[in-house]
């Protein structure tokens, strides 16, 4: 966790302790209507990086904290009545479609008051990010985290789905990813050919996304070899405009907010247009931050309207 977190959390911890605990009361009082249809619906335990911790079968008011958990409780039909949102969007991306999930703080900072007030019966965080958080959460409502964001995200789907309790149809969706891929890779044959994700973070620093990514595993599914970078886990290289040659491949997506707007391409790609003959921008907003079986056939159908248009 970053330290700016640690110490951001570490002071909520120490000064808020009594409030968070008025409010998880408070949120506790007037849902017992939730809690006999949580008793009349069952319960079940769920293993996750802190521990075991018992939910109910069926979560009528989920709160998430992550773009995966979003994505994938919105995909198996549970609509979350709040989730911390990404940086570079402004409440739910539109791509999942759905308008009525309240914003409640970002991912690396979530709003605890705004959650309890929201009455969960559920709520989804991750360790690597809400570590010191937990314990406030878990007083709220009870909570599931995922170890990381950087893991393999169907492995963290599917822990998601045994929390909603649809991992059956959590491991559908999946299957439907995979075998997707599998038509695309057949259909296309792009195997040999190799493509490259790169992120413009500032002035000063793109980001290149490996193997372990989240869209960098879809691109690698339809058949495309990922050029070798030093990567973080797999996941993440960061480089300078300056050595922006060491990020050559035959096909570059370049994540934007605007797809139209040609502007956003990097001057260090658009300089370089003889080393760089295949750009394509692609929308962050699921490129990135959407994570999770509905952003993944949302990419699927940005490579595959590429792959179309490049025949």
């Amino acid at each position: 966790m970053p330290s700016r977190l640690r110490r951001r959390a570490s002071v909520a911890l120490a000064a808020s302790t009594c409030t968070l605990l008025l409010l998880a009361g408070c949120a506790a009082e007037p849902t017992a209507a939730t809690d006999d249809a949580t008793a009349a619906s069952g319960t079940h335990e769920v293993e996750h990086a802190r521990g075991t911790t018992e939910v109910p079968d069926d979560p009528q008011r989920v709160v998430t904290l992550e773009p995966l958990e979003l994505d994938t409780a919105v995909a198996v039909g549970i609509e979350p009545v709040g989730a911390a949102v990404a940086s570079n969007v402004t409440g739910a991306p539109a791509y999942l479609g759905v308008d009525g999930v309240e914003p409640v703080g970002t991912v690396p900072e979530p709003d605890l008051e705004a959650i309890a007030a929201l009455k969960p019966d559920l709520i989804l965080g991750t360790e690597a990010r809400h570590s010191e958080l937990y314990e406030q959460l878990a007083a709220i409502a009870p909570t599931v985290f995922i170890e990381t964001q950087a893991d393999p995200w169907r492995d963290n789907a599917l822990l998601i789905g045994e929390a909603l309790g649809r991992e059956d149809e959590v491991a559908d969706l999946l299957s439907a990813v995979d075998e997707r891929c599998e038509a695309l890779a057949d259909e296309y044959g792009v195997e040999g050919q190799t493509a490259q994700l790169i992120r413009p973070r500032d002035e000063t620093t793109l980001s290149l996304y490996g193997p372990v990514s989240f869209s960098g595993s879809l691109l690698e599914c339809v058949g495309f070899t990922i050029p070798e970078q030093d990567w973080a886990d797999g996941l993440q290289a960061d480089l300078s405009p300056e050595n922006i040659l060491s990020a050559q491949a035959d096909h570059v997506f370049v994540t934007v907010a605007d797809v139209d707007d040609a502007s956003e391409i990097p001057a260090a790609i658009t300089q370089n247009a003889d080393a760089f003959p295949s750009v394509t921008p692609v929308d962050t907003s699921y490129w990135v931050s959407g994570v999770g079986p509905l952003g993944a056939q949302t990419v699927l159908d940005d490579i595959e309207t590429f792959l179309e248009e490049s025949r």
